[in-house]
């Protein structure tokens, strides 16, 4: 008797799917990406297992945190002797100096600014990116420029690109999740997949309007339905799905959207006790800030993504975005820069000691930085702001891959331009893909008519930090 195609993988399935458990059973890639699938393999030997992206909203002032300008301080007052950018944000008038004190910590003797002195003990561990550029003067631009490599076009995020790039370490969590992102300046375009397959999308929890503590997954528990109700209504809808698929072929969205399914239903196991802080000891709770307010909202947000760090997450975002200060300080610099660091600087360094404690930072990238740092010439009324620089500014890693104890790169005396080993927002990509284990240019999605990637076409490795 002669069978089809279509007729023999019906009449087959349950061999089929017998074949595919054992291959699950023996493969912990493919048990990690989910039921059928295997986590692609990465282009090299990956430095970096997961991402860490620690994101301050609104810019920080790089030559008021980690970028030392003594000709600034000389110079306060007095008017900037080059040119300004042919396009910036708004008008500013003579140079600022910080109104913070630096001073040199660590056997690296890197000067931090007093506004950090937690993170300032843990800079032998830090690989300080001090020559940062990108193309864009707006927070909406900017931010998507940092999260997608795009300033005026949707694009897949990072997170999304590593995902594809790499599937995820646990079947019952997504490979991407961004904790309280902020809703304002490109919004979900910053943690979306764009093009890619829907399932590398970024999975918010809560939002940055909101306290950390609100930051669950919606409908996690079902009130009426127990699991075998909800297994078996799951399972006929992906029966309807399934005969839709063998009428029409391949539909990449629909397959994504299967998939997301079944991750919802099998996140019912693991999401809430990943999320269970309760489980920490009372010092770890307290390292991480927990137990003052001006801490713990960032601390608690600091606190889950190390939980999902080590339960396999692939890349995890936090956001601070406090909607009253931000790091956007175009008038009231001091204050608002005082408050927003006092806010995020203990849980960052209790982060870096829990997961170097632990051995997590052996295998994270961890990333800190905003959408683009400030300008050292002054803005709005009694000399206490600054503008949007996207021309220089900073970032630093830490973690897998890296060289620890260094500054790379450099802007100018007073912190304007970059000018020492430049490194553009898709070079960033280009190193961060790098220390993943991906080469930027082959991480590509047919799409359109063409092929994209994260650094569309450029980027380069800063291959001097690595390790």
């Amino acid at each position: 008797m002669h069978l089809s195609r279509r007729q023999l993988l019906q009449n087959s399935s349950l061999g089929f799917g017998s074949l595919a458990l054992a291959s699950l059973l023996s493969d912990p890639s493919a048990q990690a990406s989910g039921p059928g699938q295997s986590n692609p393999p990465p282009h090299f030997p990956a430095r970096a297992k997961r991402v860490l992206f620690l994101f301050m909203k609104g810019g920080p002032s790089h030559m008021d945190t980690f970028d030392y300008k003594p000709q600034l301080q000389k110079d306060d007052g007095k008017p900037l002797p080059f040119e300004k950018p042919r396009v910036q944000f708004a008008p500013t008038s003579d140079l600022l100096g910080s109104p913070w004190k630096f001073q040199r910590h660590g056997e690296s003797g890197i000067a931090v600014s007093e506004l950090f002195p937690n993170v300032a003990q843990c800079v032998d561990d830090l690989c300080i990116l001090n020559s940062l550029h990108g193309s864009n003067p707006a927070h909406g631009g900017a931010c998507m420029k940092i999260h997608t490599g795009s300033d005026v076009f949707v694009r897949p995020s990072m997170g999304a690109w590593v995902s594809y790039g790499l599937g995820t370490e646990n079947q019952n969590l997504p490979a991407f999740l961004t904790i309280c992102p902020t809703l304002a300046h490109g919004g979900t375009k910053n943690w979306g997949a764009s093009f890619l397959p829907a399932n590398h999308a970024g999975v918010p929890l809560g939002n940055a309007s909101q306290s950390s503590e609100q930051a669950r997954v919606r409908y996690m528990q079902s009130a009426l339905l127990g699991r075998r109700q909800q297994r078996g209504l799951l399972d006929h809808l992906q029966q309807m799905n399934t005969s839709f698929l063998d009428t029409t072929g391949p539909n990449a969205e629909l397959e994504a959207r299967i998939e997301s399914f079944e991750l919802a239903f099998r996140m019912q196991t693991e999401m809430p006790e990943a999320l269970e802080l309760g489980q920490e000891t009372q010092q770890t709770q307290r390292a991480y800030g927990l137990d003052q307010k001006p801490t713990a909202d960032f601390g608690r947000q600091c606190l889950m993504a190390r939980r999902f760090l080590e339960r396999g997450v692939r890349f995890v975002q936090v956001t601070h975005s406090n909607s009253e200060v931000q790091w956007d300080q175009h008038g009231n610099l001091k204050k608002g820069h005082e408050q927003n660091a006092a806010e995020v600087d203990k849980p960052i360094a209790g982060l870096l000691r829990d997961l170097k404690s632990r051995g997590l930072l052996d295998e994270t990238l961890v990333l800190w930085g905003g959408e683009f740092g400030r300008t050292p010439t002054c803005q709005g009324a009694g000399r206490n702001g600054r503008d949007h620089n996207p021309e220089g500014f900073t970032m630093w890693m830490a973690g897998a891959g890296v060289k620890t104890g260094i500054q790379y790169g450099a802007t100018d005396e007073y912190g304007y331009y970059a000018v020492e080993n430049k490194m553009h927002v898709h070079d960033l990509h280009a190193t961060l893909l790098h220390l993943m284990g991906i080469d930027h240019t082959r991480l590509t999605y047919p799409y359109a008519g063409r092929d994209f990637r994260l650094t569309d076409v450029a980027g380069t490795v800063a291959s001097e930090i690595l390790a």
